[in-house]
């Protein structure tokens, strides 16, 4: 108690690893409160995190740098909070599951206006009539990521775009043939077989049959980096984006 988030992160922790920057810390466990990196130097104590919009709850942190989508981190805490509910009362058996819904259609490019006034609407209804401490506090992962990465749900929603790269569906690989050596590290590591080529030829990506895992862009040595990651509005929506494990 009375410890800066910074002296957490930075001094006990270590800092971020592999000299990437900090974005977000995630407090206080699943129903717990998002805060961006401005706010570490917050002192931690239960009057100071519930005005910045984070909760103690369980004591846990969280840290995530700059390859952390938002959205999709409260989609992934949702996912959770829903199958927790016990379904004794409508608002928190219901509510969380139409939170879910639209977070859903957000990272599939499904996203439409209004979507985050809806989201605001069931987070009030689940704080305010929900029969126990989950069901109120189911809310915090949307209501603090709206509140300090709001820019993020608007780019999802309107440019269909995700800028950390994680939303699969609004992520397409490619391979840019004027830098491509041919080395077959791509081929090699694609576990579905979506890349072709021959050895010291350019290869390139069938984007039917990429599952868009991201082996291609890791495995490319980085003074070729041949294999592109692009997302944006040019990307058409798909209709599904298959459960994804995260540690």
């Amino acid at each position: 108690m009375g410890l800066t988030l910074r002296e957490i992160i930075e001094h006990i922790g270590g800092g971020v690893r592999d000299g990437r920057t900090l974005k977000a810390v995630q407090m206080g466990g699943p129903s717990g409160g998002c805060l961006p990196a401005d706010r570490i130097d917050l002192p931690i104590d239960f009057d100071t995190l519930s005005e910045a919009g984070a909760i103690m709850g369980s004591g846990g942190l969280i840290i995530m740098d700059e390859g952390s989508c938002m959205v999709d981190m409260a989609r992934y805490f949702l996912s959770f909070l829903s199958r927790e509910s016990c379904g004794k009362c409508a608002p928190c058996r219901l509510g969380t599951r139409h939170l879910l819904d639209i977070l859903n259609r957000l990272t599939e490019g499904r996203g439409e206006d209004g979507d985050i006034e809806r989201m605001e609407s069931l987070a009030d209804t689940l704080r305010s009539t929900s029969l126990c401490g989950l069901g109120r506090t189911a809310a915090n992962p949307v209501l603090s990521t709206l509140r300090h990465f709001r820019g993020e749900y608007l780019d999802h929603i309107r440019k269909k775009e995700c800028a950390a790269g994680v939303c699969k569906n609004l992520t397409v690989y490619s391979i840019d043939p004027r830098s491509c050596i041919g080395c077959g590290l791509c081929l090699e590591n694609c576990p579905v077989g979506a890349v072709s080529g021959a050895r010291k030829s350019v290869h390139a990506i069938e984007a039917a049959r990429c599952i868009k895992c991201g082996a291609c862009f890791d495995v490319c040595p980085p003074r070729v980096h041949s294999v592109r990651k692009r997302t944006g509005s040019s990307i058409p929506a798909a209709t599904a984006r298959p459960e994804t494990a995260k540690s």
